[in-house]
């Protein structure tokens, strides 16, 4: 084989490699973008709680509740919402070198996390 040849499988096989690893990059980005989405639902849940102790104690009872409650319905809608793009990511990518989250982490995860917020608002209303 000529060193021309040669030079030219050489690029080709780095410009693959760089493909390939562009994929793994866009891959761990979608789970850092699942986590994001969780820390953002976290973060309504604990709006949604400092909602409760702040106001609380006002008059009518249920109007802080109700309140509070939007937050954490908005914090389910964001769990759901960051499951439901990680999934269609988990499916729609392959990796190289990368080791992906298994999905059932990321089902497991959801569904706590969902069943944590439901718990939260029953809380709330029994309080």
């Amino acid at each position: 084989m000529s060193e021309k040849n040669q030079m030219a499988r050489d690029r080709t096989q780095w410009a693959e490699d760089r493909t390939d690893w562009a994929e793994d990059r866009t891959v761990l980005a979608a789970e850092r973008t699942y986590a994001g989405w969780v820390r953002t639902g976290l973060t309504t849940m604990v709006v949604a709680i400092a909602l409760q102790g702040v106001f609380g104690p006002a008059e009518p009872t249920w109007l802080p509740k109700a309140v509070a409650s939007v937050f954490i319905f908005a914090a389910l809608c964001i769990f759901l919402a960051g499951w439901s793009e990680a999934r269609i990511n988990h499916d729609n990518f392959t990796t190289r070198d990368a080791r992906c989250q298994p999905v059932w982490r990321l089902h497991l995860l959801t569904v706590v996390l969902c069943a944590g917020t439901v718990f939260t608002c029953v809380v709330l209303w029994l309080l």
